[in-house]
């Protein structure tokens, strides 16, 4: 639904648009501008923040700040709002919100954005107090109508009632649009919760399910056309010239301009398009392209990882006390660039008509998308209106500081001058070759155990890039994004050294899910599992010895998953091993048992054991299916996954032929147990990923001896 479209719907349905943080005297029909994101505020406004809808056909409409892209938001902010206003599940609807930092701002980053795992964590007071105010002014409303005590007055599944007499919420939402809104509206006690903490159905799976939703790739407008982009093969190379007289005499194209991305090919269709960009002929400039491989870079990094780096995190003397350990393990463990490979590649649609601009696509950070579409189309703001679009993934793709993509739509447009429509699509080629990875990432670890099989000295040299340098992201200093998870670990060791290294090199990168964690939690417990081995001690109360807090989140997971495993202290039964790990990532904490066994030279996940901490489980079906993705993700990737850059700096994946996916038969059955909490939720869609590769590492070793010291295990010739 456009903006124009909503505002038309909102003027036709005369109901109660509400938001928080208001000023005291503000009146609920002034949200209605805010929701609509035109800027304009009537008299006696109350918006900063507009969030809810509630029409006379008694739906209630949540306006979601976070970008659906399957991990749950619209479900479960809705979730919030309903809690408090004691909706029926089945009034509830939701929208994306427009891009719009005041109103929409995420309350971690401060901008309107999705990610690190803070959709709810940042939500949950907020959308309360947003349903609070709202069933406040509904009751208020009746008691007015009725003549009675508001006190009097209850409300149960979207019905508001004072014994004699009652009437839907869209019956009151007019009257309850001239209801003073309270500032700070009193929310419910955990133990009043009826939708929270239930499996309340997901309110996108039937659209999804019956074709319905609309995606990026569903927005047509009409005399639209299809654009894709000719990029280089090797990452950072630029255009030196180029000949389009071939691609020009495809049947479709219709133009071929040059754009700062590269070489753009405007046709009538998709097809047209990617025949037209084949027969295009590039010579590139290399002075600026990566031009090492993949194995030239990890020579190097290993090279950078014998000097010390910017330390991070520092207790006691590691050095002295490694050097007078009984026992000393050393290992340098190597991880490759990772593409994010999203079921949906990225993709835009954008039409310009008199001065002005609408945009549609899965933006992760539409604020950031909107100003830089914005400034190179040299439009005022107000003049450009941009549609959050459900999106098909993005385990961190969409979320570009950058705005890169933001850019190549509106340089495409700008290109083409004059009104129109256009639609950049990216295919599964470029995605896997257009750069923005996980950054290759060395860690060079020591440590020390003396005799009595205490670990005395731990040193981590972690080598990679700066996701963050040189963005609005970049705060100077280490980029803790880079060495996240093997600072402020759980254990209490006694003496340890943590530093970073940075590189500098021309391939973008970008945060992938979990981020630095994906990395840190496997070389961390890894070699933590391997110097308890060497120490003689049982991995999971090895571990339980080291958490000295008795009431830590940590020891919970840990406790839990080893209940619900029947761990029993044997690391390999029959054919099967058994291994552990445990990991704090976006402020939850994670535990994870698996089962494996050797299929062919290559570990076969039976079974994962996993236990979340997360704080207060808002939706725990969600929450289930959320590690159950993670721990697919993270093993997929673990086992088969690497981008390399082959000679010359080519990239060599470029489909999921040779980038292969987890196929369904290599999906372990994963049972999740989530600890009782009444903590304010924490993340979800990051957490349980981290945690299954160095598991599965662990159990591989009690297996055959060894864990890889380079991912993925299929590389490390496993």
């Amino acid at each position: 639904m456009t903006v124009q479209n909503r505002r038309q719907f909102l003027a036709s349905s005369a109901g109660l648009v509400i938001g928080v943080a208001l000023p005291l005297k503000g009146r609920a029909q002034s949200g209605a501008a805010a929701a609509l994101g035109d800027g304009t505020i009537a008299e006696g406004a109350f918006a900063p923040n507009a969030f809810i809808r509630i029409a006379p056909d008694n739906t209630v409409t949540v306006l979601c700040k976070h970008i659906e892209f399957g991990q749950g938001p619209y479900t479960g902010l809705a979730t919030l709002v309903a809690e408090e206003l004691d909706a029926d599940w089945s009034q509830m609807r939701v929208e994306s919100a427009p891009a719009n930092d005041e109103l929409y701002k995420n309350l971690a980053f401060g901008l309107q954005g999705t990610g690190g795992s803070t959709a709810m964590a940042n939500s949950f007071m907020q959308m309360r107090q947003a349903g609070a105010a709202a069933r406040t002014m509904l009751v208020s409303a009746a008691a007015d109508r009725w003549g009675v005590d508001p006190s009097t007055v209850s409300v149960e599944k979207g019905v508001v009632s004072d014994g004699s007499n009652s009437a839907t919420f869209g019956e009151l939402a007019e009257a309850a649009a001239e209801a003073r809104v309270p500032v700070e509206p009193a929310v419910k006690n955990p133990s009043e919760f009826t939708l929270i903490g239930t499996d309340v159905p997901k309110v996108d799976s039937r659209a999804k399910s019956n074709g319905t939703a609309m995606f990026t790739m569903d927005v047509y407008r009409d005399g639209m056309e299809t654009v894709v982009t000719r990029r280089p093969s090797v990452i950072g190379a630029t255009v030196a010239s180029y000949d389009d007289s071939a691609a020009l005499d495809v049947p479709g194209v219709t133009a071929v301009r040059q754009i700062p991305q590269g070489i753009a090919v405007y046709a009538t269709s998709t097809y047209a398009a990617l025949k037209g960009r084949e027969a295009l002929s590039v010579e590139w400039d290399m002075s600026n392209a990566e031009t090492r491989s993949s194995d030239e870079i990890f020579a190097d990094f290993r090279e950078m990882a014998n000097s010390q780096g910017t330390v991070v995190e520092e207790t006691g003397d590691s050095a002295g006390a490694i050097e007078g350990a009984e026992t000393v393990l050393e290992a340098t463990f190597e991880f490759p660039f990772l593409a994010h490979a999203p079921m949906e590649p990225l993709d835009a649609v954008i039409e310009v008509t008199d001065g002005a601009a609408e945009v549609w696509m899965g933006a992760q950070f539409p604020t950031a998308d909107k100003g830089v579409i914005t400034q190179t189309l040299g439009l005022n703001p107000e003049d450009v209106t941009m549609n959050v679009m459900l999106a098909g993934g993005s385990f961190g793709r969409r979320a570009q500081p950058t705005a890169h993509i933001g850019a190549e739509i509106a340089e495409i447009a700008k290109a083409a001058g004059g009104n129109g429509s256009w639609k950049l699509v990216w295919t599964r080629e470029d995605d896997l070759t257009g750069a923005y990875y996980r950054p290759i990432t060395v860690h060079k670890m020591r440590g020390g155990i003396d005799a009595e099989g205490n670990i005395v000295g731990w040193e981590d040299r972690v080598v990679n890039q700066s996701i963050t340098a040189g963005t609005p992201f970049d705060q100077g200093g280490a980029d803790p994004t880079s060495f996240e998870g093997s600072t402020k670990m759980p254990y209490d060791l006694p003496n340890v050294t943590v530093d970073w290294v940075k590189a500098d090199m021309p391939v973008p990168v970008l945060w992938w899910r979990s981020v630095g964690h994906t990395h840190t939690a496997y070389a961390t417990e890894v070699f933590l599992d391997e110097l308890l081995e060497a120490a003689g001690k049982d991995p999971v109360q090895g571990r339980l010895d080291l958490i000295k807090d008795e009431a830590g989140r940590d020891r919970g997971v840990l406790e839990r998953v080893a209940e619900l495993a029947g761990w029993d202290g044997q690391r390999v039964k029959g054919d099967r091993a058994y291994g552990v790990a445990v990991h704090e990532s976006f402020s939850s904490y994670v535990a994870q048992i698996v089962e494996v066994s050797d299929q062919g030279g290559m570990p076969k996940v039976h079974k994962v054991w996993c236990a979340i901490d997360c704080g207060v489980a808002v939706n725990p079906n969600v929450i289930r299916a959320q590690i159950e993705g993670g721990v697919g993700y993270g093993l997929g990737t673990a086992l088969f996954n690497a981008l390399e850059l082959g000679e010359g700096g080519e990239v060599r994946q470029k489909n999921f032929d040779t980038y292969r996916m987890l196929r369904i038969s290599e999906m372990p059955d994963v049972e999740v147990a989530i600890i009782e909490s009444e903590m304010d939720p924490t993340g979800v869609g990051e957490p349980g990923t981290p945690p299954i590769a160095p598991a599965v590492a662990n159990a591989w070793r009690a297996l055959k001896g060894e864990s890889p010291r380079r991912l993925p295990f299929k590389q490390a010739g496993v």
